[in-house]
């Protein structure tokens, strides 16, 4: 049997980091026939050199001048896209972080790919046209997100809308899961980025403290498995043990649980529909603590209820609203505004007339403009009244 050949983006990330630990593990099923990298090219080196990974991209074309190889090395976005389109491979897994992935999973579409999702932004930003085209080119969207791997494993044999009352995502709160609301002011960007249950990146582990990384999920749900916003419910469970759980009409719940490790519904999406032996620890249930859950306090997590109005209010509210999180965020890890002002560029930006139905172009260029208005924006204090 031939093994299943994957293009890897992001491969430095954390996702990607974790996608190389599976095919180690799993060197007889799967290769990697291509990786990329946004800057960090010494770890992508590594990595081609120890799996043999005969095609790399690295998408800042900056660096081309800088990096001193004998190694052929695709730069830049649209020489990917072309690779994309023309490359043998079995599998796309889009680890890219934010916005910067949409393309790449449309051009995995287009060229009639199968698609390991990680990049949310893709569905939030672009969902019906994303789940329109895979439907039309016969191809699967198999999510990596812990919480939409889940809930596509408890749904199964059981994937009937009719029978289904609701999912519900499991967030772990977060490192402010305990503060106090009138403590949110004190917040710094040192606190932030210590997550209690999750090693992530930067980007994925503030929108995690703000819950936005939540909201996008719930965006991302509704375009997965077709459900009303009204069906989607969040609950916050710091233990990080059971990813999410469905609710059938008969009063049935089933979940997916395991220790906190991306390898597992990363290896879940590259093997299916099959299961393979594990790549991460098994979970041993006897040394599990206390399993608490509580409902989401949104005073304290407000841009968790702005995602619900965004999707449901659709059209190009989504893409504004995961546009102005990524600027926000930026000026955040810059440490230009304070944690409570990510909401506040948030709630601003989306003071603008919806576009309905937006095609791809309308989408890349509403994302590249709200960004540049934010980023641009000198007087902050103006931005974000306060």
């Amino acid at each position: 049997m031939s093994k299943k050949k994957i293009a890897l983006l992001g491969a430095t990330g954390s996702i990607g980091k974790s996608t190389i630990e599976v095919v180690k593990k799993h060197y007889d099923k799967f290769e990697i026939a291509l990786a990329t990298a946004h800057k960090n090219h010494k770890i992508l080196f590594e990595y081609a050199e120890k799996l043999n990974i005969p095609y790399l991209a690295i998408t800042n074309e900056k660096l081309k001048s800088k990096i001193n190889t004998n190694k052929k090395i695709y730069f830049g976005e649209d020489k990917l896209l072309e690779l994309l389109n023309n490359l043998n491979y079995d599998i796309l897994l889009n680890a890219v972080v934010g916005s910067a992935g949409l393309r790449y999973t449309v051009a995995g579409l287009r060229s009639k790919h199968n698609i390991a999702l990680a990049n949310k932004e893709s569905l939030v930003m672009a969902g019906d046209i994303i789940i329109k085209m895979a439907k039309k080119n016969e191809c699967r969207l198999i999510p990596i997100d812990s919480e939409h791997s889940a809930i596509m494993q408890c749904l199964l044999g059981n994937s009937l809308s009719s029978q289904i009352r609701k999912i519900i995502l499991t967030a772990s709160g977060g490192p402010f899961n305990n503060w106090k609301l009138e403590d949110f002011d004190k917040i710094k960007l040192k606190d932030t980025l210590k997550h209690p249950t999750w090693k992530m990146g930067k980007k994925i582990t503030i929108d995690s403290a703000t819950m936005a990384n939540k909201g996008l999920e719930v965006i991302e749900a509704h375009h997965l498995f077709g459900l009303k916003y009204e069906q989607i419910e969040v609950v916050i469970h710091p233990q990080s043990i059971i990813h999410s759980m469905v609710e059938f009409i008969d009063g049935s719940i089933l979940s997916q649980m395991s220790y906190p490790d991306m390898k597992i519904p990363i290896q879940f999406a590259l093997s299916y529909p099959e299961r393979i032996p594990a790549s991460a620890q098994f979970t041993d249930i006897t040394s599990l603590p206390d399993l608490t859950f509580h409902k989401v306090d949104y005073d304290k997590f407000p841009i968790l209820k702005i995602a619900y109005q965004v999707g449901k209010a659709g059209g190009i509210m989504p893409t504004i609203f995961n546009a102005s999180n990524e600027a926000a965020v930026s000026l955040f890890l810059r440490e230009k505004i304070k944690f409570n002002d990510i909401y506040k560029i948030i709630e601003k930006s989306l003071n603008k007339s919806n576009i309905a139905n937006p095609d791809l172009e309308t989408i890349l260029s509403i994302d590249k403009k709200v960004k540049k208005e934010i980023l641009a924006t000198a007087n902050l204090r103006e931005l974000t009244r306060i």
